[in-house]
């Protein structure tokens, strides 16, 4: 059943390469204090992904259990209301998160997995995929129907990381064009601000 599982997990992380792979044609959106963040259509969605980068004076390892840290980090994730680890095994994991939004937008929640490598040269990356049917529907929220993304932590030298946070969802619900424009440059931008200042702390 292991084995299985891992399969599973290995065939489910080629489906999310491929589905990333169709957003490449990215443009800068916005580049400020050092954080440059792109957007990409995606086709047969309306909602475009985002692809967040900025360099961070840090290591992997504290980057890594500030985003480890399930309970702390929403305080540094855009728009997070609350979030906790559902379960945890070897070098997977399963995320519930509680959004906030602007009135009159419902409350959203999403359930992650997921799965992280790390590579010879120390970068880390943490690969999420979404899982809306990990937990019964909460009727105060509205479920984010997809998810998929990643976070790498790629080390630079001199106490240096370079981070890139890319996402594409698909929110479930209705949400204003105004919003969704907002949040796709607003979650990368304010999501590795908020990380940054933290590492930067330690």
């Amino acid at each position: 059943m292991i084995a299985l599982s891992r399969v599973a997990a290995v065939c489910g992380l080629s489906l999310l390469a491929a589905g990333l792979a169709h957003a490449e044609d990215w443009k800068l959106a916005k580049d400020e204090d050092g954080i440059q963040v792109y957007l990409s259509e995606v086709p047969g969605s309306k909602y475009k992904a985002y692809r967040g980068v900025t360099t961070i004076a840090s290591d992997v390892d504290t980057l890594r259990k500030l985003q480890e840290d399930v309970k702390g980090s929403c305080a540094w994730i855009h728009a997070c209301a609350e979030q906790s680890l559902l379960k945890h095994e070897g070098m997977e994991s399963w995320v519930h998160t509680r959004f906030k939004m602007p009135w009159p937008v419902d409350a959203r929640d999403s359930i992650l997995h997921v799965v992280s490598e790390q590579g010879a040269d120390g970068t880390l990356t943490r690969r999420m995929d979404g899982q809306p049917q990990y937990l019964p529907l909460d009727k105060d929220y509205t479920r984010v129907a997809s998810l998929q993304g990643y976070w790498r932590l790629e080390p630079k030298g001199e106490g240096k990381v370079e981070v890139t946070y890319q996402v594409h969802t698909e929110p479930g619900g209705s949400v204003p064009s105004w919003l969704a424009n907002s949040f796709v440059v607003d979650a990368p931008f304010n999501t590795l601000k908020g990380l940054r200042e933290l590492a930067e702390k330690r």
